[in-house]
């Protein structure tokens, strides 16, 4: 009886470590980049129906989701254990369930995969597009590490951190994607632009769960240097001018409908902004219980009203600008597939 349960308790240790690893990887946070590889992939127009395809798709998958962002999320946790420390200390090394020499070895493994998988990837595809793929990945890998890791700790200041977010999840999976299939399309380049702005925007909101923890670190978000209201303001009015241009642009390729489609959806999301600038307690509360019920494990829950906000805010916008996205995107394919 005592060896069966010394071996149950043994084997609930390992799954319990297990999951903690999982956990340090944030696989929340993978699908981030997901909707922008979706989108270079459809917009190249060039993706065929076989095996090979989607065994690249797949790879391409695994490497900018459980591998580059995954290594990202480890590397922050390692980091920032003093400022998870008083802000998530349910982390897996905070609590206690990873020591920080297990999550040294999280990371490097992860990295050591996803520069292995990388370089596999633009060897076969080769040429200029298989160096837009390795350039676009390691440029990930860099920005995930020095965004977290001293003596740059890009996340210390909003001026470099957004931009490094901007860059990491919405322009470099645009790039890698569409250059997986076919070269770069100027309308690429574009979209790539517009998700830079529009992940600059919500990364300046997201600071508002961390405000009080970067205050006592020192760290200069903008949620901390201006406040919150006046984060919201420089925040949503990032967020109108990316659905404006991007509004404009639809029309200038031809996509009429759907330019005022988009322009219908900036005014559902100036509706949004101005019920939670006046009120970010109760500012359409009645996306509250989707935010803690139907979407609370994907998105997060919080405590703190601004940040709370910044949640139900995030699932209104999100949701349309992905929509946008991935309609232009299938648009944009069909029209290269007849060129």
């Amino acid at each position: 009886m005592e060896a069966a349960a010394t071996a149950t308790a043994r084997h609930r240790s390992l799954v319990d470590k297990l999951k903690a690893h999982i956990e340090i990887l944030d696989p929340v946070t993978w699908i981030s980049v997901y909707p922008c590889l979706a989108g270079g992939v459809m917009a190249s127009g060039a993706m065929q129906p076989t095996l090979h395809d989607y065994l690249l798709l797949l790879l391409l998958f695994l490497i900018y989701g459980p591998l580059g962002t995954g290594f990202s999320q480890s590397v922050n946790d390692y980091f920032d254990l003093e400022l998870d420390m008083v802000n998530e200390p349910t982390r897996p090394i905070p609590s206690g369930r990873l020591t920080k020499s297990e999550a040294l070895w999280n990371w490097s493994i992860v990295l050591a995969v996803a520069i292995a998988a990388g370089g596999i990837l633009s060897w076969h595809i080769g040429g200029t597009r298989g160096m837009v793929i390795l350039c676009s990945f390691f440029t990930g890998l860099f920005l995930g590490f020095v965004y977290s890791a001293p003596p740059l700790k890009l996340k210390k200041n909003i001026l470099l951190s957004g931009p490094a977010v901007g860059i990491s999840y919405g322009v470099i999976p645009w790039l890698s994607a569409n250059a997986l299939f076919s070269e770069l399309r100027p309308e690429v380049l574009w979209l790539a632009g517009l998700n830079f702005f529009m992940g600059l925007a919500l990364i300046i909101m997201n600071d508002f769960k961390s405000r009080d923890g970067d205050a006592k670190a020192g760290m200069k978000s903008l949620a901390v240097m201006i406040g919150p209201r006046n984060t919201f303001l420089v925040a949503f009015l990032i967020v109108d001018l990316v659905f404006a241009l991007f509004a404009w642009l639809a029309h200038d390729w031809g996509f009429g409908y759907l330019s005022w489609f988009i322009l219908l959806c900036l005014m559902v999301i100036l509706f949004v902004e101005v019920q939670l600038v006046r009120d970010p307690q109760n500012g359409v509360s009645f996306m509250q219980h989707a935010v803690d019920d139907g979407f609370g494990h994907t998105i997060g829950k919080s405590e703190i009203h601004e940040h709370n906000a910044f949640l139900r805010f995030s699932l209104v916008n999100n949701v349309l600008f992905l929509i946008n996205q991935l309609i232009v995107a299938a648009l944009l394919g069909m029209k290269y597939m007849h060129s």
